[in-house]
């Protein structure tokens, strides 16, 4: 990875840590990681894309990898990452972009796009598809043991949706506390390196993660589980000695507790429909596939609603870590995706 140059952008308060390889000149592709992951996830797909003549730039998300987390990470909503992406583009004198987005990063392609289309050239999204700041609701609750649940902090009536995971369906058929702490307490029984092994081996299942009541989540796998066999020592630890320095606290506050607004701004997004042209790469062995509504919201057509212009990619053994279980693949479709439309 000795090609892959790392600069620090200052914006909006924070230094933010970017990964980038490739010709200042040549077009640009914006990687967005998702969690547990940073820039690195993307290391295939920023060499192949350089390679074919298109510079790449992959940032670690505020309080990510070796970017600053914000003073009051609470306060975090996630328009922030919006204006945080959009700032970047302003400090590099970048106009105009493609976006490739994953887990979360793709929530945050798809607002953005949703804000500032005349910015994008195009978008990939891969296991999550493009989703409205207000989705379709599908009315199949999910237990209390589930995974994205135990790692939020918050009082949720029956009918509210959460839009940051886009699971639209109702959460509980209950009312829900979590317990202040629990996600942290749970992660705390480990060091870094261990909590990203768990949360790879986990999320590369194609079975969603559940725990039982008296269940904690790093509990599903067991000590002796190996790595995916994509995923080696090497990469594990990367991860691990990055998130020994900022620790999980602000990643779960910005993936699964940030709000999306702090004014309501979400009643005042446009017609959530986008007319760039745009991919959707689906492992279908990806445990969000089985999320509630998930799979019909994109074998149906639905999404196609709102991006009219989408063309979707199955994979058949794909998991949730796509592009690092399958690089010469991924890669393969980013690139013609990126040739036909640059």
């Amino acid at each position: 990875m000795d090609e892959i140059e790392h600069n620090y952008v200052e914006v909006n308060g924070l230094k933010l840590h970017v990964a980038e390889i490739g010709s200042e000149s040549s077009p640009v592709v914006v990687f967005l990681h998702g969690f547990p992951e940073i820039w690195y996830s993307w290391r295939h797909q920023m060499i192949a894309v350089a390679k074919a003549g298109f510079r790449a730039i992959a940032p670690d998300c505020r309080g990510y990898g070796l970017s600053d987390p914000p003073p009051q990470p609470e306060k975090t909503v996630f328009l922030d990452l919006i204006s945080d992406l959009l700032a970047i583009l302003d400090a590099l004198n970048i106009s105009k972009v493609f976006l490739v987005g994953k887990d979360f990063g793709a929530s945050v392609v798809s607002i953005f796009v949703l804000l500032h289309q005349e910015r994008v050239s195009g978008f990939v999204t891969l296991g999550m598809p493009f989703m409205p700041p207000q989705p379709p609701t599908h009315h199949k609750p999910l237990p209390e043991g589930f995974y994205f649940l135990r790692w939020k902090v918050l009082f949720l009536p029956r009918d509210t949706q959460i839009w940051r995971f886009q699971l639209y369906q109702q959460i509980t058929d209950r009312f829900f506390l979590q317990e202040p702490g629990r996600a942290e307490a749970d992660f705390g029984r480990y060091d870094a390196k261990t909590v990203v092994r768990n949360i790879y081996i986990m999320f590369s299942r194609s079975e969603i993660p559940i725990a039982q009541e008296n269940q904690e989540i790093m509990d599903l796998v067991e000590p002796s589980t190996p790595l995916p066999s994509w995923f080696s020592e090497e990469d594990l630890a990367a991860y691990g000695t990055l998130y020994e320095k900022s620790g999980f606290q602000t990643a779960l506050q910005v993936t699964y507790r940030a709000p999306f607004d702090r004014n309501g701004e979400q009643d005042s997004i446009p017609n959530p429909k986008v007319e760039v042209p745009a991919h959707l790469i689906m492992g279908e062995k990806d445990y969000v596939f089985k999320m509630p509504g998930r799979e019909d919201y994109v074998r149906s057509g639905e999404v196609k609603t709102f991006v009219p212009n989408l063309e979707i990619i199955y994979i058949p053994e794909g998991t949730h870590f796509v592009q690092e279980q399958f690089p010469d693949q991924v890669n393969q479709l980013i690139l013609n995706f990126l040739k036909g439309h640059g």
